[in-house]
């Protein structure tokens, strides 16, 4: 079984391009069916976290190619990751 404190220490990774996208700051739970549906991965925090975080990824469980022992792959698919940030 998974923790959702294990899954916060991984960093958050695009598979097709390789780029670290940051760690997972939450998930989104459907409360109705109890599942997964979504990560919310953050970006590095600014000076060290104390002023602020960087924009919030919305990255859906279908996007999710696998989860390792240390990294999340996931698939960001379009041409902009950008598009992905709230």
């Amino acid at each position: 079984m998974l923790k959702i404190t294990d899954l916060q220490s991984k960093e958050v990774v695009n598979v097709q391009t390789g780029k670290r996208l940051g760690s997972l700051g939450d998930v989104d739970i459907n409360l109705t069916t109890g599942t997964i549906e979504s990560l919310i991965v953050t970006g590095s925090g600014r000076l060290l976290g104390m002023f602020g975080r960087d924009d919030e990824m919305i990255i859906p469980w279908n996007q999710i190619a696998k989860i390792g022992t240390d990294v999340i792959l996931v698939y960001v698919y379009g041409t902009e990751e950008s598009s992905f940030y709230r």
